[in-house]
């Protein structure tokens, strides 16, 4: 089975417009999804298959994943308000 990668712009798609003004004019947000792009990948190769990780090594993966998403999703909301 296929797992699907969960880009920020699908998965909060409020936020679309946001999320491109912020990548373009905040370091830190764009550190962060740039981390968040980097783990969602990871993960996305691991449950395909394509790479091999542990079960424990993948839910550290999948925790890091959530956590910068909660931070990016913070931020968005945080900006949204100004």
């Amino acid at each position: 089975m296929q797992v699907d990668h969960h880009p920020l712009a699908v998965d909060f798609p409020e936020f679309k417009d946001q999320i491109h003004v912020l990548k373009a004019n905040d370091a830190h947000f764009s550190k962060l999804f740039d981390e968040y792009g980097v783990a969602d990948k990871a993960v996305n190769r691991a449950e395909n298959g394509v790479d091999h990780l542990g079960d424990a090594a993948l839910e550290n993966l999948k925790k890091v994943r959530i956590h910068l998403k909660d931070q990016l999703f913070q931020l968005l909301q945080a900006s949204a308000k100004v």
